[in-house]
């Protein structure tokens, strides 16, 4: 609790003591307000918060964002300005139970969570791009910066590659809160059908889960596809808590197609739709099945057993194993600490964390729209990624995406992907 909140916390019993609890208050507020509004960085505390899926098979992937997140806090030993601020952390989990993934009701209710903690800086998050749809507009009235590591929706920060209203609907206050520190969909999804091609598919089918991040993802890969010549056998929505997909899966069956290509995410039943592939007799050496980021995690393995073998994944960036320079150091740091291999998104936890970290360090007071701003005008960031900024409209110049393959029960890397 900080001493202006203990002064609130106080119940005065006379009007003497009322008087002397208001002049303390009074004091208190002009001691740590600054030019800007802000609380000054001496004696201060701010936290930073993630939410993200902790409940549900997402958890393998999310904890490994977490812990990446903590690697950041224990390097710099939870301060900024050289000591003069604290920085503490705070886990939301925006998953429930019920959901068994992430949930509408819980991500606003984080979301305003953040916003009524004044100590709160910077939110980390959301693993899913619906989810980071209804938390940036409550953040943005609060100008509370958030960075996700995995989001990569297009219409989330890109101007004519999402709906007609987006990206501005998400930003009342007219000023950007939002950033990814991970390439968006129109680049991942291309890469997808470009690497679809190169792997000898001529006839594809696409499924999407009807969520916001698949089937944005689905829709590109079905155009890129179009585009590179490949034949499109049709493109359906599927039910992400359906029991099984034999019938459905039995009529792509008819159609003879060489690919099937997932818009989703392993919690939307990606690990279903292999088993039920392979069980209609679609085999792994005559029909692939491709997805997106959204599966590369070894809850999918889990999830789809020993038909996982064989299936392809692309992910906006490259697996940890394969970082350089001071990646390559992160890398062996993370399973020094955690005597574990990191999953793919560990490192843009870090990197997400790194971010805030180093804009608390430039503006050294709570000041949540300066902190903002920081973040926002990140530039040549030498971090676990590479060398990368903040493009205007909150996106990371990286654009290198990689191609991952299921083999003897663990994901391996495949090949650098491009885009273009």
């Amino acid at each position: 609790m900080s001493k202006l909140a203990l002064v609130h916390s106080l119940k005065p019993r006379s009007a003497m003591a009322l008087a002397l609890t208001t002049l303390a208050t009074g004091v208190l507020a002009a001691a740590c307000t600054g030019n800007q509004g802000g609380t000054t960085a001496d004696g201060n505390t701010v936290k930073i918060v993630s939410s993200l899926p902790m409940t549900g098979s997402g958890i393998g992937q999310n904890q490994t964002i977490v812990n990446g997140i903590k690697q950041v806090l224990d390097e710099t030993n939870s301060t900024a300005c050289d000591g003069k601020v604290k920085i503490t952390y705070e886990s939301y989990d925006d998953a429930t139970a019920a959901a068994g993934k992430w949930d509408p009701a819980q991500v606003t209710s984080n979301a305003n969570k953040a916003v009524a903690d004044k100590s709160v800086v910077a939110v980390i998050g959301h693993f899913n791009s619906g989810a980071a749809k209804l938390s940036i507009p409550i953040l943005n009235k609060s100008n509370l910066v958030m960075v996700s590591p995995a989001n990569t929706y297009p219409g989330l920060t890109k101007p004519g590659k999402g709906e007609a209203n987006e990206p501005n609907i998400y930003y009342p206050n007219g000023k950007r809160n939002y950033a990814r520190v991970v390439p968006a969909d129109d680049l991942q999804g291309v890469a997808g059908a470009k690497w679809a091609k190169s792997l000898g598919a001529k006839k594809v089918f696409i499924l999407d889960d009807q969520e916001l991040y698949g089937k944005g993802l689905a829709d590109i890969f079905e155009a890129t596809a179009k585009k590179e010549g490949l034949q499109v056998l049709g493109h359906e929505g599927i039910d992400a808590k359906a029991s099984d997909y034999k019938a459905l899966m039995t009529k792509i069956k008819a159609l003879g197609p060489d690919l099937i290509y997932f818009g989703g995410t392993t919690q939307t039943n990606a690990g279903q739709l292999i088993k039920d592939m392979r069980n209609v007799g679609m085999s792994g050496d005559k029909v692939k099945f491709m997805g997106p980021d959204g599966i590369f995690e070894k809850a999918l393995i889990d999830a789809a057993g020993k038909d996982a073998e064989g299936v392809y994944a692309t992910f906006g960036g490259v697996p940890a194993k394969e970082l350089k320079g001071t990646g390559q150091k992160w890398y062996e740091s993370y399973k020094k600490k955690y005597a574990a291999e990191p999953e793919a998104y560990a490192a843009y936890g870090y990197e997400s964390a790194k971010v805030i970290v180093d804009a608390i360090n430039k503006v050294c007071k709570n000041d949540r729209d300066a902190i903002r701003e920081a973040v926002l005008n990140t530039k040549d960031f030498n971090g676990v990624l590479g060398t990368w900024s903040f493009d205007p409209n909150g996106d990371t110049t990286l654009t290198t995406l990689s191609g991952n393959v299921v083999k003897n029960g663990k994901w391996e890397f495949v090949s650098v992907l491009k885009a273009q």
